[in-house]
C-alpha cells in the first residue's frame, strides 16, 4: 500500500457532520457511517472523497456514533480514501447519482484496522537503539493518526535477530522499543497511551539462518491494546 503523507493536511478543510446541512441542487448530501466488522462505530476516522472528474477533495471526520456528513457535487464518481496508522487505503469508489433535484446519500464504509503490523520503514543503527534518519517519515504519520485516534493505546514490541546473546539481544529490543516510544511522545503523544516492550530473539517471523530471515526478524512492531 501506498503511503500518502499528503492526506492528513487535508483534514484542516473537513466539514464535520451538522444538523444544518441541506442539500441544494448543485450538492447532494452525503451521509456517511465509518464501522468496523463487527459493526462497531469508528470515532474519529477520516475519509477523503476525491472526484475522478476534477481532482477535487470532500473530507469529514467521525464523530462519536461513527458518523459525519458532507456536500458534493452529484452526478460524479469518487476515490475514497482513508487513513489506516501509517497507511492510506484507496480501493473503493463511490459513484453519486445525477438525480434531479436536491437529494441525500447513505453510505458506509467497514474498516477493521489491523491489531498487530509491523513498521516497514523504522531503522536503526547496527547494534544500537538510535533511530536513523529514514524513521522519521513514517513515525510522523504515526504520531499524526494517534493524535486523531485520541482514545488509541498501542504497544511498540521491538524485536532482534538471534545474533549475540539472548541477554544483550533482549536489552536492544527494549531500548529500541523505548526509542520510538520517546520519538512519539516529542510528537505530542501522551506517554501513558504508548507501551513500549522488548521481545529479543524470542518470537522470529522468518528463518534465522538467512540473512533475509534475520532482516525480517529485525522489526519493531505495533500492537493495538485499546481503541
Amino acid at each position: 500500500m501506498k503511503i500518502y503523507p499528503f492526506f492528513l493536511l487535508l483534514i484542516s478543510t473537513t466539514q464535520l457532520f451538522s444538523q444544518d446541512l441541506k442539500p441544494t441542487l448543485t450538492q447532494a448530501l452525503l451521509k456517511v457511517v465509518v464501522v468496523n466488522d463487527k459493526e462497531k462505530p469508528q470515532v474519529d476516522q477520516a475519509v477523503s472523497f476525491i472526484s475522478v472528474k476534477d481532482a477535487k477533495t470532500y473530507n469529514g471526520t467521525t464523530g462519536a456514533d461513527g458518523k459525519f456528513a458532507i456536500l458534493v457535487p452529484p452526478g460524479q464518481k469518487y476515490k475514497v480514501k482513508y487513513k489506516v496508522f501509517t497507511t492510506v487505503e484507496s480501493d473503493l469508489l463511490l459513484d453519486m447519482p445525477n438525480m434531479a433535484g436536491a437529494y441525500t446519500m447513505d453510505y458506509k464504509i467497514t474498516i477493521t484496522p489491523p491489531k498487530n503490523f509491523t513498521l516497514d520503514n523504522v531503522f536503526f543503527d547496527s547494534g544500537k537503539a538510535t533511530l536513523r534518519a529514514e524513521s522519521n517519515k513514517e513515525l510522523n504519520e504515526l504520531a499524526e493518526y494517534m493524535s486523531l485516534k485520541k482514545t488509541l493505546v498501542i504497544e511498540i514490541a521491538g524485536h532482534t535477530d538471534n545474533v549475540g546473546a539472548p541477554e544483550a539481544n533482549q536489552k536492544l529490543s527494549e531500548d529500541r522499543a523505548n526509542a520510538v516510544k520517546q520519538y512519539l511522545v516529542k510528537k505530542g503523544i501522551v506517554a501513558e497511551r504508548i507501551v513500549a516492550k522488548g521481545y529479543g530473539d524470542s518470537e522470529p517471523v522468518a528463518d534465522n539462518n538467512t540473512a533475509s530471515g534475520k532482516q525480517q526478524n529485525r522489526r519493531t512492531e505495533v500492537r493495538v491494546i485499546a481503541e
